[in-house]
């Protein structure tokens, strides 16, 4: 029973470590809630420079950070004569959006969903069209080089940001 636990214990902590990972970029909705502080609760979208206006502290960048990291940031500066012990926490809202064009009925954006696959986004799209290809698939990653799209396949990981193309096929 006891390495029961201990394996559960461990498959949480490594779940939660991969959910803080999680780069917050321009265009994901966070909320920040600081128990017992009410006017320190907020709900905000980060802005195209990737920043949030927060009370107290005015306008802080937050492009990169995890929601982990952002909250430790917020208590430390809280703590720095604002508050005895603040109690922060940072969750995602809302994700960013994932792109996807080319031969799916239904081209354009769509909100970020955690475990997302490009087969679940083709879904999303209102699937293949009937000139879709069944192997050309690409992905540009948000915040690299857009002329080097990386080909995947349909049980490949899409992340919010991401832009999917599906090419035509000719045959």
């Amino acid at each position: 029973m006891a390495l029961v636990m201990l394996c559960l214990s461990i498959a949480v902590v490594a779940q939660a470590e991969g959910l803080s990972e999680y780069k917050m970029s321009s265009g994901d909705l966070i909320k920040i809630q600081v128990y017992g502080e009410e006017e320190l609760t907020i709900e905000t979208r980060l802005s195209d420079a990737g920043t949030i206006s927060y009370p107290l502290l005015g306008e802080l960048r937050v492009l990169g950070m995890t929601t982990g990291q952002l909250s430790t940031y917020i208590t430390d500066e809280l703590l720095n004569g604002y508050l005895l012990d603040p109690s922060v926490s940072v969750a995602i809202l809302q994700y960013r959006e994932f792109y996807i064009d080319g031969a799916v009925k239904s081209p354009g954006g769509y909100p970020y969903q955690p475990g997302l696959t490009l087969q679940r986004a083709v879904s999303l799209a209102g699937g293949f069209t009937e000139r879709a290809s069944s192997s050309k698939f690409y992905r540009v990653k948000e915040g690299e080089d857009s002329s080097r799209p990386v080909k995947v396949n349909l049980n490949s990981p899409i992340q919010p940001g991401d832009v999917i193309t599906i090419e035509e096929s000719f045959f």
